[in-house]
């Protein structure tokens, strides 16, 4: 914990500082006091900073804190959560554009790619830096790596030889399939999706993400380089919707509903969108346990999948009896 007092005067160096904390990755929890976890990288760099601000006049102290009473531990990993995510979604668009730009599966004309060759790398410059600074794995990060892993395949156009085929269920059976702890959204709906259409016998493990390390056989999802995450614009939900080769039509509006909440973009802005995104916040902010949020949250998904499904089957029977009208 930084606690500072920096003169009023001059103005910019008051600006170079709160932009050092910033570039830190450090979130304030009251006026000038500022908070990273405790460590010697991160020791060492308040350190620096707090010279920096006894050359310029200011003053300052460094203290290892445990926060007792008016925040929680839980409440501060969010706020760091936050910041990145909002660090994350800025440069999610920038990808997003870049990635809407290009053609898929065509050749792209040599002055093109150089330009989008030195964006792409600009972009991944980014990342890092907010990966670097990203001490509790925001979930943005697996949206911006979807995007630029997007871009990079949208530069090698896929052919019939390296096409991706579905990969057949039965080999996903009774697995141990790992995610980020503190479920929401994307990460509810696939392991719905895994335990019911996928592997009636999933055992789910929930990790953080910075000090997991795979053990063999694991398969990983919604995670950081993981088997099943982003691709592209693409949610985990719709990545194992496609690559397990589900074709319920009932999943496609279920994925339209998960992919406009957790990418954030309101691409296909379904009515029934804002409701489950208050209600699956909900059920996070009731239920801490994992595997209540799963029980919870997999029997909204339970009833959407019921009414989607047999929505279109009336549809089918109401379209068909039409026709013998005719």
């Amino acid at each position: 914990m930084l606690i500072h007092q920096i003169p009023p005067q001059p103005a910019y160096f008051r600006v170079k500082i709160w932009r050092r904390l910033q570039g830190l990755g450090a979130v304030t929890v009251k006026n000038s006091v500022y908070v990273l976890p405790a460590g010697d990288e991160t020791h060492e760099d308040l350190q620096w900073l707090l010279g920096e601000i006894r050359s310029g006049g200011g003053e300052g102290l460094i203290c290892e804190a445990k926060l007792i009473d008016g925040q929680t531990d839980e409440e501060t990993i969010q706020m760091f959560q936050s910041a990145r995510d909002a660090e994350y979604a800025e440069l999610a668009a920038e990808a997003r554009l870049l990635l809407d730009s290009l053609p898929e599966g065509e050749e792209i004309p040599p002055d093109r790619r150089r330009q989008v060759e030195k964006e792409a790398e600009r972009l991944n410059r980014r990342a890092a830096e907010i990966a670097r600074i990203d001490f509790f794995a925001a979930g943005g990060r697996e949206t911006v790596k979807g995007l630029l892993d997007g871009i990079a395949a949208r530069l090698t156009p896929t052919t019939p030889d390296n096409a991706a085929t579905p990969a057949p269920t039965a080999i996903y059976t009774g697995r141990i399939w790992v995610t980020r702890a503190g479920m929401h959204i994307d990460r509810i709906a696939s392991a719905w999706l895994i335990r019911r259409f996928i592997d009636a016998k999933a055992r789910f493990k929930y990790v953080s993400e910075r000090s997991y390390q795979a053990a063999p056989g694991e398969l990983r999802f919604d995670m950081f380089e993981g088997e099943f995450t982003h691709e592209g614009e693409l949610c985990t939900f719709e990545v194992l919707i496609k690559r397990m080769g589900l074709d319920d039509p009932a999943f496609v509006p279920i994925a339209e509903i998960i992919h406009d909440i957790d990418l954030k973009d309101a691409k296909y802005a379904r009515e029934e969108t804002a409701g489950i995104d208050r209600l699956i916040a909900g059920i996070a902010m009731q239920h801490k346990s994992d595997d209540e949020r799963l029980d919870k949250g997999g029997a909204v998904f339970d009833g959407l999948y019921e009414f989607f499904r047999r929505k279109r089957r009336g549809s089918a029977k109401e379209s068909g009896q039409t026709k013998e009208e005719s």
